[in-house]
């Protein structure tokens, strides 16, 4: 190397062992490496070199470029390291110092997201009622999540458009649950009857706007025992609704309908206002929720005698429920984290969910 380039090459380095943070740092590189850079000007005056010395000259030229260029991302790893560590010593914070004081009732204290406590009303409500929890497994086999409830191979349901599948493996193809009912098939195989749950949880299909959601929560309930019949149902569903909305007189209307997994199904309505979106007041009816008697193919391929035993299930969407109930028209708001709007809905966690003495 020709003493130009050792000169500029300890020059560089002393300067770079001066760069005291990462703004002086990026000086010295453009100085050295920019457009305008001294190493850059030898670069460009190449040409001008005796044609036997361009070979010899070229190669030191990309040597020192690339120790430079080395020296520089040492320098920079090194500024990183010290810029992080003062960053986390000015903000560490003593655990052992006493909360902030704060007024009653303030943000500051935390609150429960609205789903949240939705669920643990649902919980208390059906609680009373004589029903456990029962939770499963968010990627199902596609046994659990739609052959076993009934559901046919040409169902929309089972398309790629609508539910989110996951790389097939020892020859099954794993699936993102497109509702909680696999919970209720996965008690009925492990539990004999009499059954009572309700099944909390995330559910998942590929869907997404102001009202749908990719990933959203539902709760279904699932009852097996002798002489079940569709009286058990419409009792259970109204007091349900009529105490979780906290109205005594609510109209509750029952629709047939079609689901694979119940037969008869029916769909539930509560009576609103259209105009107002008041509920309880108007003439207008509200689609809230679906249920049935448990399908007789349902039973036995859980080896339930259909015969003996009888049921009816019930499913509805827990973020739908709780927009009702607290009057927000926007589904999205529930999962973008925007502090306001926690401080909004949130509920405080010194109030536990008593609905039950409502039932």
């Amino acid at each position: 190397m020709t003493d130009d380039l050792a000169s500029l090459q300890a020059e560089t380095e002393a300067a770079l062992a001066a760069a005291a943070d990462l703004r002086a740092l990026d000086a010295v590189r453009v100085g050295v490496l920019g457009k305008s850079g001294s190493l850059t000007a030898l670069l460009k005056g190449l040409g001008a070199v005796p044609a036997e010395q361009r070979k010899e000259r070229g190669a030191a030229l990309n040597r020192l470029k690339a120790a430079i260029e080395a020296a520089i991302e040492a320098r920079r790893a090194v500024l990183d390291a010290a810029a992080l560590d003062a960053r986390l010593a000015a903000e560490r914070i003593d655990v052992t110092l006493p909360p902030r004081a704060s007024a009653p009732g303030t943000a500051a204290e935390g609150g429960i997201h609205p789903i949240a406590r939705t669920m643990e009303e649902l919980t208390a409500l059906f609680g009373a009622m004589g029903f456990a929890v029962a939770e499963g497994p968010d990627i199902e086999g596609d046994w659990f999540n739609f052959g076993a409830l009934n559901i046919p191979d040409h169902h929309p349901a089972r398309q790629d458009h609508d539910t989110f599948y996951l790389p097939e493996a020892e020859g099954r193809r794993p699936v993102l649950r497109t509702h909680t009912s696999p919970v209720q098939i996965r008690t009925m195989l492990n539990q004999e009857p009499p059954i009572r749950v309700i099944v909390p949880g995330r559910t998942y299909r590929a869907d997404h706007d102001a009202t749908h959601s990719p990933m959203f929560h539902q709760v279904e309930g699932l009852v097996i025992d002798r002489g079940i019949t569709l009286g058990h149902l419409k009792g259970c569903l109204i007091d349900f609704l009529r105490a979780f909305f906290g109205i005594a007189d609510l109209p509750v209307r029952f629709r047939s309908s079609y689901f694979p997994f119940t037969e008869p199904s029916m769909e539930v309505d509560i009576g609103w206002s259209r105009k107002t979106g008041e509920l309880g007041k108007g003439g207008d009816w509200l689609e809230i929720l679906g249920s049935g008697m448990v399908h007789p193919k349902v039973l036995a391929n859980c080896g339930i005698d259909p015969r003996e035993w009888q049921g009816f299930a019930f499913g509805m969407g827990i973020e739908r429920i709780t927009m009702l109930k607290h009057g927000i028209p926007d589904l999205r708001p529930f999962y973008e984290a925007d502090i306001r709007w926690l401080r909004h809905y949130a509920s405080s966690p010194l109030a536990p969910a008593m609905l039950h003495e409502g039932v």
